[in-house]
């Protein structure tokens, strides 16, 4: 049963409420793929035992109550600036959208995933990174050579 967010004295909050956490990945060349897997777990397991999204939030929320709305503008943009890539589990929309009254034809999520298969959507700055193709090509590869593992070792719980 969904709350009734129009309840009088309802304890449900209207709005978006994000956070973020900040996880350094290790870039560099190992034998085994599952390496790369198994620091980046280990670090988010720590994250979320500490828990670190609740706690920067707190701090967002903080920073945006006492400093006002410029400080915190400015510290996020930082904040975005210094971030090589994002990865979020938020899906897109359901319906058609649009933003006042211009419909939107695109809506960019960085790794949605459906039905067991992962999209890669990348937006790069081409003085950055001047073949996206390729970028998406290596993240496949590792992905493949993750899962080739993990199915050579017995860990696959889905052989799909």
């Amino acid at each position: 049963m969904k709350p009734d967010m129009m309840a009088k004295d309802s304890r449900s909050r209207w709005g978006n409420h994000i956070s973020l956490v900040l996880l350094p990945l290790s870039i560099g060349l190992e034998t085994d793929p599952l390496v790369y897997l198994s620091k980046a777990k280990s670090t988010m397991d720590r994250k979320k035992n500490f828990l670190h999204a609740p706690m920067l939030y707190s701090i967002i929320e903080f920073i945006f109550n006492v400093l006002g709305a410029k400080v915190g503008a400015i510290l996020f943009k930082r904040t975005v600036q210094n971030t090589t890539t994002f990865i979020s589990n938020v899906i897109g929309p359901t319906e058609e959208i649009s933003f006042h009254g211009h419909p939107i034809s695109l809506w960019t999520l960085p790794s949605p995933n459906y039905a067991d298969k992962i999209v890669i959507s990348v937006a790069v700055d081409p003085t950055v990174i001047p073949d996206p193709h390729k970028l998406c090509d290596e993240m496949e590869e590792s992905l493949k050579a993750m899962k080739a593992v993990v199915a050579q070792r017995g860990l696959l719980i889905n052989s799909q």
